[in-house]
């Protein structure tokens, strides 16, 4: 299964918060995580803030991109989605990654992102609604 976390949930990752599921999601073999350029770009964005720095240590961040070029599929976007695609014109990488890889879904917390529900093939649902799918694979 091919799957895009948004950066909400690396973060979340990052303080502590989802750090046995999305370890679980990287190791398991029946997921594989992607990433993309503006991905890493949009994560060392948000780490910078003061409001995350406050929280973690630089050790932390370091160890979060070693976790991702380990685990995720790093990959180079090639289909640009149009802008009415959605309501934040900053989403609209995650779609387009989403089409490059043929994504099954786009796990996020952006409510931006999971009021489409779908984009073409890719299904975008809340980090809980994936977990108790998980379940069930």
């Amino acid at each position: 299964m091919k799957v895009i976390l948004d950066t909400n949930l690396w973060v979340s990752f990052l303080i502590g918060h989802q750090t046995q599921l999305v370890r679980r999601m990287l190791t398991d073999l029946r997921f594989d995580v992607y990433v993309c350029s503006r991905l890493i770009e949009e994560i060392r964005d948000v780490v910078s803030r003061d409001k995350i720095r406050k929280r973690v240590n630089p050790s932390d961040v370091e160890n979060l991109f070693a976790i991702i070029n380990a685990f995720c599929r790093f990959t180079v976007i090639e289909t640009e989605v149009p802008p009415s695609a959605v309501r934040d014109p900053k989403d609209l990488y995650l779609l387009s990654l989403a089409d490059t890889i043929g994504a099954d879904y786009i796990i996020s917390g952006d409510a931006d992102l999971t009021d489409l529900g779908q984009h073409n093939q890719t299904k975008i649902i809340k980090l809980a609604d994936f977990k108790a799918m998980m379940l069930y694979l």
